[in-house]
Parts: C-alpha cells; structure tokens; sequence
C-alpha cells in the first residue's frame, strides 16, 4: 500500500549541492509501531487516522518503503565536540525525508536511525530502541514544559539486531522541527574555506525563520542576535527545571534556539549544581552549572563563522551580552518559580541562596518548588512537613533563608492561594526521570509499549496533578542513582 504523507521535497535542497547528500534509507524488517503522536500530528494540520492506519506510512517511517519521493538528503556539518574541533560530521544517523506545511507553519520530517549516510562516522546509521524512546519521550517532555524543542512525531521499532555495548533491537524516530540548522553547520562552510556559501545559507534561514532580521541595516548581525538572545532564553528554561543535556558540543546547537539531539541527558532528582549527567563526560565539562557558560562559548564559536559577513567588533560586543540576557532570563524565569511577582536588585541574590541551602542536602529540585507553594507569608507560621522532609540532613541554612523569602512576599502583599495556583503553572509536578525512562524501556524490550504511551500522556500537561500519574510524582527509588547513561544512550 502506498503512503499518504503529504511531504514535498526538503528546502535545504534549494541550497547549493555542498550542503547535502542523497540518500536511501536502508530497510529494516518486519518494522513495527511502537508510538504515535496523535497530539502532535492534529497540531501539524494532519488526521492521525490517515497517518497511523496506512501500512505504506509505517514502512515509510521506518526507512523501509520499496520507493522515496521526494529522495531523502543528509546535510554536512562539522562542530566543536568536547571542545576540540572535528572537520567533517553531519548527519551520521538521520536524514531528511521531506517537508509538510500545517498548523500555521512549513516542518522538515527527518528520520533517525533509518541507514548509513555519506556522513556516518564509526556507527552504522541505526539507532536502538532504548536510545530512540528517550529521545521521543524527551523531545515530547520538553514541549509540555513550554521549552523549544524537536518534536517526535512516531517511534517505529524492528527485530533487526544493533550493537552498541551489547546486541539490542532496531528503532526508527521521525522527528519533526521548523528546520534542523546547526552551529555546525556554518562551521562546516568556514573552516572548510566556503566563504561564499555562508550569506547563502544564513539569507535561507533570515528568509525562512528570521524574516525581522531583512529590515536591519545589517541583517546578518541582526541574525546572529536573535541567535543568540534564543539561545540564552533556552538555557534559562533548560536551568529552571533541572535538565541536563548531555553533550553541548556546537554540532548539537540549533540555529533556531531549539533542544536538539536528546542522548545522555537527564532532569536533576536531587539538586547538586555540579551534576554531570554524562557518564562519558569525565572532565564535567558539560555539568548543570557549567550549560550557561558552554552556551556562551559554543556562541563564540559559532560568531566566527559570520565574521566574513559581520565586523569583529559588533559580534564581540552582541557576545558580551550574553550573560546579562541569560542572567535576565533565568532571574524572570526563577523569580517565577518561588511565586515573586515584584522584582529586586536582590533577586539574584535570594535565589542564589536558596540553592546554596539545597546544596548537599540532596532535595528533590522538582518537588521542592512544589511543596515550596504551600509555605504561608507569616514569620511564625510552622512549615509543611512534605517540604522538611525532602531534606536530607539539617536544614538551618533553608530555615534562615525562609525568614527573608516570607519578607519579600509580605513584602508584596502576596495572597498564599494565589501564590500557589502561579507557582504550581510554572513548577511542574511530573518530570522525565530517568528512571522512570529505564522501567518504560524495559517493558518495551518484552513488547510492551504501554508504559511509553502512559508517560507520554502524562508529560503532555506536566502541571496538573493527576491520579492516574500518582506514580510518576514519587522521589525516585534508591536504584535509581545508579542509572548511567553515556553518549551511546
């Protein structure tokens, strides 16, 4: 049966042929749904039915339908991986399948995992299903928290073996996103010595996603600050709720200020600002505390590349601002989160102290700022015993702090009510821990995909208390500190 997708071919084959390759999607056998975004499908403008009932569509998703029209690309790109420039990478496990116009915008459809590309490095173009439901779940997380992101819109699964550290099963993610555009690949086109290709490419994404930027005087600087301004509000967002990404290499930057590429990431259980959610990262380099600063960096990098196209001294002085606009926009966000609505030059400074107070004292960093709602203005009043009991260890430094918090909302004339209902829109109660990613994952290797519909349902609106999610609202198990997740995750 043929498919019923309705994708044209890929803008980016509108760009010069060094940007892309052709390729196949190399078939896997027997492929089979394991998810379905119905949500995200309806909201791309298209009726689920028609895209999950149809055999031809679940053999396109998987990279194994007889015939692709338009052809499947894979784009070149290069990028700072821990530091240390790589020339050549790109897109090693995904490709390109079209493009959909729906809901008010143009979506790139890609597949990852489905073969080899031109660009494939020492893997084999295939993705496992362990790595492939984390990043559907992730992706799809992310986008209930209100945080720019890829999106996922099916998960398709195959017996087919894959080897990693030990033999697993196949796994195929059609990601959607306004456009996959990375740091990387302007990178690619300085370092390699295509000067002349990069006003090409930065005119094709000013004309498809910074259309604002045509009327500066400079739109290419005017470009490289909405860059930078999205990437410092997406950081913000990433440090208010405790999400560690993993590998924040340039490759894995979006130029449109989007999460992208979920591998070794992971949400903090206990706050610990000098977490490292990489196993692979022995140097800490990618740490909770240190995304603002590899932001920053990862930006510099990326400045470089326009300075054919923009003067030295007007990228140097948009990347000294950096980390005011990141500063700004986490203070908003945090103020936000403990129920402020006044700010104050010592905003800063409280936040910073109460995380200080949290420090070693392993406390839950989600369910803290919900028990957080329920403390009462007055200086007497006795504190929830829920939010006591998340500390492990004395917790004199949060009780002193809590004095000068219950000022500021007197302050303020704060009504508690009000207060909680703010605090519990911004403060989610169920986040995608880990572990519970582990117990969906192993349930889905005995074929039971269950768990991944039921959390995916869950983090779709991860504010609401929900009976249904009890359990997903829970600290999580002491085996949980044991989970490692590595690049290969």
């Amino acid at each position: 049966m043929p498919h019923t997708l309705p994708l044209t071919a890929p803008a980016v084959t509108r760009l010069p042929g060094t940007f892309y390759s052709r390729v196949r999607p190399e078939p896997l056998a027997q492929p089979y749904w394991v998810a379905q975004n119905h949500a995200l499908a309806a909201e791309m403008g298209l009726r689920p039915s028609e895209i999950f009932d149809n055999p031809g569509n679940l053999l396109y998703l998987a990279g194994s339908a007889p015939a692709y029209d338009p052809a499947p690309v894979a784009t070149v790109y290069s990028g700072h991986q821990f530091g240390v420039y790589v020339r050549q990478l790109g897109d090693g496990r995904a490709l390109l399948l079209g493009d959909s116009t729906g809901g008010g915008q143009r979506w790139e459809w890609q597949l990852k995992g489905a073969g080899k590309t031109p660009y494939s490095r020492f893997a084999d173009g295939r993705a496992v299903l362990r790595s492939s439901i984390r990043e559907y779940l992730c992706s799809e997380a992310m986008h209930g928290l209100g945080i720019a992101t890829t999106r996922a819109l099916a998960l398709t699964g195959s017996n087919d073996a894959v080897y990693r550290e030990e033999a697993e099963t196949a796994a195929v993610v059609t990601r959607i996103a306004p456009s996959f555009i990375r740091f990387g690949h302007f990178e690619y086109l300085y370092h390699t010595g295509r000067h002349h290709n990069l006003p090409v490419l930065a005119d094709f994404l000013i004309e498809h996603h910074f259309p604002e930027c045509r009327e500066a005087d400079n739109p290419y600087l005017a470009f490289f600050q909405t860059v930078s301004q999205r990437t410092a509000e997406l950081i913000a967002a990433w440090q208010s709720v405790g999400f560690c990404h993993g590998v924040m290499n340039t490759d894995n930057m979006s130029a449109l200020g989007l999460t992208i590429d979920y591998g070794p990431f992971g949400f903090l259980d206990h706050y610990d600002r000098r977490h490292v959610c990489n196993h692979s990262d022995s140097g800490g380099r990618y740490a909770y505390n240190e995304q603002p600063y590899v932001a920053h960096w990862n930006l510099g990098r990326f400045a470089s590349c326009l300075l054919p196209l923009v003067s030295e001294g007007a990228l140097t002085e948009e990347l000294e601002r950096f980390p005011e606009a990141f500063q700004t926009a986490y203070t908003a966000k945090m103020r936000a989160k403990i129920g402020l609505q006044t700010a104050e030059k010592t905003d800063a400074e409280l936040i910073g102290d109460m995380f200080a107070a949290l420090q070693s004292r392993k406390v839950d960093f989600t369910l803290f700022f919900r028990h957080l709602s329920c403390v009462g203005n007055a200086h007497d009043e006795p504190l929830p015993p829920a939010l006591l009991d998340l500390f492990q260890g004395p917790a004199d430094a949060f009780i002193h702090w809590i004095g000068r918090y219950r000022g500021r909302l007197r302050a303020e004339n704060s009504s508690p009510e009000a207060r909680a209902e703010r605090m519990n829109a911004v403060n989610p109660l169920y986040i995608l821990r880990n572990y519970l990613l582990e117990q969906a994952i192993e349930q889905a290797r005995n074929g039971d995909f269950r768990e991944i519909e039921r959390l995916h349902r869950c983090m779709q609106n991860p504010f609401e208390a929900r009976r249904e999610f009890a359990d997903f609202a829970e600290r999580p198990p002491q085996w949980a500190g044991g989970i490692c997740v590595s690049c290969s995750s």
